[in-house]
């Protein structure tokens, strides 16, 4: 009972939220999907840190700390450069194009001509097809918690059960992670009841509050998850005897294999796949420019400087804080559940080992405690959930039905309240396709990896529309046609995923370059209206030229957001690095350097967080 009532404050707490905020989320668009752009930048970053902090991710480090040791999570860390380049370089421009969602910045950026095509197009691509295959498989997870947590079949009355049981099994799905024993069927209808239940937990507060309901609650949900996973830690590593007992227990076990599950460095043969992967994976993705809901919060907050606050704030939090408590819980896990260092790496082995997590959560934390945990998980999926529902929404209500229908179509102006209303109406639908997709799916593991072959053809137009204004709608549309078309046969002919992730990322930047030379560019007076308005950094020679600003001002501003970003990273991977080293008992002098530097380049990003790239070069001095 301690359990479930620590679960229904939580639950309590939210609908409030949601329905207090419901007045203002009315009004518009604006406060419904941007909280009328009246955010402070520590709510944003929690914001955007409650919904990375994800119930999948857990159980993905699990599932990769077990194939391929600590380093492996490095696919995940290196992100943190990512969430830098969108605070230091890209926020700003974000902020100052004052659109409600990245698909309608194609009618600032390119030719009138054709940007209605892309914006739709890139509406029903990332808000319909990429947004749901990333809710379903963070509904896969949401299955493995709660097929432990939650036996509706001993909740329910009996005659109430069967009649849910025949309704779920009339459909022929079947979601059972086999985790509890059950059979298929029972383990199926708890966790349909279990996600409907969500789901509709969920759109009752974001569908009603908008943004400013949802980032209320993941303040809130990112404090049950960070507290909640700390205790998980703490209790795990106890069972284990404390750090240096689990330690010589790791070495016990898996022999000289124990080395990789505490190396941050990987082994000699690994090197290779191991370097492609970290250095092209952070920027040839899906969000590489803060596209979708991190543009969002960056967005809704209330100036240039909060959204630098929020993309570091967001960044520490993600790949420092999160990533060791999440590490320490994995390798007690290690020693609480061992595994078979000889087993085949196969789609049935990783999802036994992502499971782990979750059976941890049963079995190794007292009442109250489980509690706590089990809401952190609910939150992370919560907080995750309503992100993406109210992101996927945006583009229905704003890009769709205003943008495409109303504009374009019947030629007419929305009616009061009527956005807000199409706006969660399709929070409804994403829900139900998210579903259809989720039942499709496998381990967490191998969806993510096909999501990150796909995001690869995206992630340098999205970054270079901001940097180079040779950049031109038709660049953008080529990679998405590549990543739709390159995928599917990179994954049928490559077997090595590091090589995969290359082709990628090689066809798509050669398509790209090649649109932006060979087809018609953007007419300069669009150029030079987006270059006053957005001022963005990298190679805008000629635009600063028609508009009167000197030819090298958009580099130099680029020059000083590398300069920040590096300096930030020093901080947040020398952090990252230096505290997992102690953790794991291998300290040394490396280890007093790398947190030296972390702490002293302090003052010099923290300076660029208040002046920004407009700034002299003295804001990037101490």
């Amino acid at each position: 009972m301690l359990d479930l009532s620590i679960v229904a404050v939580f639950v309590a707490y939210s609908i409030c939220v949601g329905i207090r905020s419901r007045r203002l989320a009315s009004r518009n668009l604006s406060e419904y999907f941007l909280a009328g752009r009246s955010m402070r930048g520590w709510k944003s970053g929690f914001s955007m840190a409650a919904t990375q902090f994800a119930a999948d991710t857990p159980l993905l480090v699990m599932g990769m700390l077990a194939v391929g040791g600590a380093s492996s999570l490095w696919r995940l860390w290196v992100y943190g450069l990512a969430f830098l380049l969108m605070g230091f370089v890209l926020g700003s421009a974000w902020q100052r194009a004052g659109v409600l969602t990245d698909a309608e910045l194609t009618t600032l950026r390119y030719s009138a001509r054709g940007a209605l095509t892309l914006r739709v197009l890139k509406a029903i691509y990332y808000g319909t097809v990429i947004n749901c295959v990333v809710l379903a498989f963070v509904l896969v997870a949401a299955v493995r918690i709660f097929e432990l947590f939650l036996p509706w079949h001993q909740w329910l009355p009996d005659t109430v059960y069967s009649i849910l049981s025949g309704l779920v099994m009339s459909t022929g799905i079947q979601v059972a992670s086999n985790v509890t024993g059950l059979d298929a069927t029972t383990a199926t209808v708890n966790n349909v009841i279990s996600i409907i239940t969500m789901l509709a937990f969920v759109a009752l507060y974001s569908t009603t509050g908008g943004l400013r309901g949802v980032i209320a609650t993941d303040v809130l949900q990112l404090t049950f998850m960070l507290v909640g996973t700390a205790a998980y830690a703490a209790l795990a590593v106890a069972h284990v005897g404390g750090m240096t007992a689990m330690l010589g227990s790791l070495n016990t076990l898996y022999g000289a294999h124990a080395d990789r599950f505490v190396s941050f460095v990987p082994d000699s043969e690994a090197l290779i796949g191991f370097v492609a992967i970290v250095s092209l994976q952070w920027f040839f993705q899906l969000n590489s420019d803060g596209t979708g809901y991190l543009a969002q919060r960056t967005m809704a907050c209330s100036n240039e400087r909060e959204a630098r606050i929020a993309a570091v704030i967001f960044t520490f939090i993600q790949i420092v804080i999160r990533s060791l408590l999440w590490l320490v819980i994995g390798l007690a896990l290690l020693v609480v559940f061992p595994l078979d260092v000889n087993a085949p790496a196969n789609e049935a082995f990783v999802a036994g080992r992502e499971l782990v997590f979750a059976r941890g959560m049963d079995e190794l934390l007292p009442a109250g405690v489980r509690g706590l945990m089990l809401t952190a998980m609910l939150a992370a999926l919560a907080s995750t959930l309503d992100t993406h529902l109210n992101w996927g929404a945006s583009y229905w209500s704003n890009d769709l039905y205003k943008g495409w229908w109303l504009e374009q179509v019947a030629k007419r102006a929305p009616r009061p309240h009527e956005l807000v209303l199409v706006a969660r109406l399709s929070n409804l639908f994403l829900m139900a396709l998210a579903l259809a997709v989720m039942t499709q799916l496998d381990s967490i593991r191998s969806a993510w990896h096909v999501s990150l072959l796909f995001g690869a053809g995206m992630g340098a137009v999205l970054v270079l529309r901001w940097l180079w204004e040779r950049i031109n709608l038709y660049c953008e549309i080529f990679a998405i046609l590549v990543s739709l078309l390159a995928a599917p046969v990179l994954l049928v002919t490559v077997d090595t995923e590091w090589v995969r992730l290359a082709l990628m990322a090689l066809i798509s930047t050669c398509t790209v370059v090649a649109a932006a030379i060979w087809m018609p560019g953007t007419e300069a007076h669009r150029l030079e209206a987006f270059y006053r308005r957005i001022k963005p950094a990298g190679w805008w020679r000629r635009s600063a030229i028609a508009t009167g600003e000197q030819p090298a001002a958009a580099r130099r501003r680029l020059r000083r957001g590398i300069a920040a970003i590096a300096c930030c990273a020093v901080s947040v991977y020398g952090s990252l690095v230096g505290i997992g080293q102690i953790l794991v008992q291998r300290a040394d002098l490396g280890t007093a350097v790398l947190l030296a530097a972390a702490v002293v380049a302090v003052p010099v990003w923290l300076r660029f967080v208040k002046t920004g790239m407009d700034s002299s070069r003295a804001a990037l001095t101490p």
